[in-house]
């Protein structure tokens, strides 16, 4: 059953709010340390059952909740949660308890959504395959020898383990949705500043969004929908209407494809779907050229280094926890190093500058593309996920964000969603649409989502 359908089993009583709580406590204790060792969660919530009793006690008494109800959910351990350990995976903030909540948690415990616990990531979002964590890689429960994806390694996972309703993670430049493509769940990145910050530590605020991880379509689009909107905490953030999911089936979408960007069995996999959809919905296909878009990934890390090095400055081990040089691991400080290299005084910031420049280039580019289409469908990920502790170049690992990164370039919004398999391993697609346009591209990725169903 999707998180809707849930709700209305705990509001009714014929669920409780405890009972769903205790049963995805049950599995992880099971399957996180245990058992298979997933390592998806760091942190478990110890008032989580507390909270559980006292939502139920408010049902029986015929008290009005809200649209979260007793959903447990996962949050990504860069997200303060007033209360809990966030470490962003990371020695530089083990043991450092966040002393207020995001933004996105007080929407979460406003409509009576219940806090878990903390997922594992790659440190400060710094890597694209989970296993960069302080604390050990988070292992893909598909297939526990692979990489989840990252950095949102262990909000995908938890979802695709089943150790929660609902997951948040934050999508820097595929962040989401390359492990939900990985773990085969829904991951969203929405338009910038459809979400507020407020309360994420940062990895570079020219791209990060916090968005949802689910099992299905619509169940992420209710969790978008409770934590969008301006914030006066988060300049960037705006007002924006609410999410809506209509029937498409009769109505005629075009869609917008690009020449091949992914290894061919993915391609034509993908290719494979958007021609069913085009058959069974009616839709039209157009070929489009985007322009720039194949140095989006040499456009992305000069403006990421530079970011990384900047947001880093606080943790320098006398106000957070230890001094971040002296304990992180060799992504981040490869990237703080790089940074560092950039932003020096006789470079005069030219690096970070013309790739901004690209970067609007970029999101011109996608605006132009709107116009004549309603959305863009192209694959998450170039190839399939790799083993555990594979040695693999940097330049390889880097480019399995050139089909994600183009979103956050261009600040539009994004899903991932499963498009199959293959050899048994998730393959996801990715719909794009213009920016603040969610709602067109939740419609558009339920009626996928029900072909595959079918």
């Amino acid at each position: 059953m999707n998180a809707t359908e849930k709700v209305k089993l705990i509001k009714t009583g014929k669920l409780k709010a405890v009972d769903n709580v205790k049963g995805f406590l049950s599995v992880i204790e099971k399957d996180n340390k245990k058992g298979k060792v997933i390592n998806a969660v760091l942190v478990l919530n110890k008032k989580s059952i507390e909270d559980a009793k006292k939502l139920d006690e408010r049902i029986k008494k015929g008290e009005k909740t809200g649209r979260l109800a007793g959903l447990g959910i996962i949050i990504k351990s860069n997200i303060c949660v007033e209360g809990i350990e966030c470490n962003c995976a990371s020695k530089t903030l083990e043991g450092w308890i966040a002393p207020y909540d995001a933004t996105v948690i007080l929407k979460i415990k406003k409509e009576d959504g219940i806090i878990l616990g903390m997922a594992n990531m790659d440190e400060f979002a710094c890597g694209g395959s989970g296993e960069t964590s302080a604390f050990g890689p988070t292992k893909n429960p598909v297939k526990l020898d692979l990489i989840p994806g990252g950095t949102s390694s262990g909000s995908a996972a938890s979802v695709a383990a089943e150790f929660c309703d609902l997951a948040l993670g934050s999508d820097t430049g595929g962040s989401i949705r390359n492990p939900a493509s990985h773990c085969g769940v829904v991951g969203v990145k929405p338009s910038y500043g459809f979400v507020s910050r407020y309360g994420l530590v940062d990895m570079a605020m020219s791209f990060d969004q916090i968005g949802p991880l689910a099992k299905d379509v619509e169940s992420a689009s209710l969790l978008l929908d409770v934590i969008k909107g301006r914030d006066e905490k988060d300049p960037i953030s705006y007002k924006n209407s609410d999410i809506k999911l209509e029937p498409l089936k009769n109505k005629k979408i075009s869609i917008g494809v690009i020449k091949p960007l992914a290894k061919p069995e993915i391609q034509k996999l993908i290719d494979d779907k958007i021609s069913q959809c085009i058959e069974k919905f009616l839709w039209s296909k157009k070929l489009i050229e985007i322009k720039y878009i194949d140095v989006a990934v040499q456009t992305y890390y000069p403006i990421i280094y530079t970011e990384v090095y900047s947001g880093t400055r606080k943790f320098d081990g006398r106000r957070f926890g230890k001094k971040i040089e002296d304990v992180a691991g060799p992504e981040l400080l490869r990237r703080i190093l790089g940074g560092s290299e950039i932003t020096k005084a006789e470079y005069k910031g030219r690096y970070y500058k013309k790739a901004l420049q690209v970067k609007e280039l970029i999101k011109e580019e996608f605006e132009k593309a709107f116009k004549n289409v309603d959305c863009i469908i192209i694959p998450t990920c170039p190839g399939l996920p790799w083993r555990i502790g594979e040695s693999m170049a940097l330049e390889e690992v880097y480019s399995y964000d050139a089909l994600t990164i183009p979103a956050n370039l261009a600040e539009i919004c994004a899903i991932s969603i499963p498009a199959g398999k293959i050899n048994g391993i998730p393959v996801g697609l990715q719909v794009f649409c213009g920016k603040g346009q969610e709602s067109k591209m939740f419609s558009i990725a339920k009626q996928i989502e029900s072909l595959n169903k079918s």
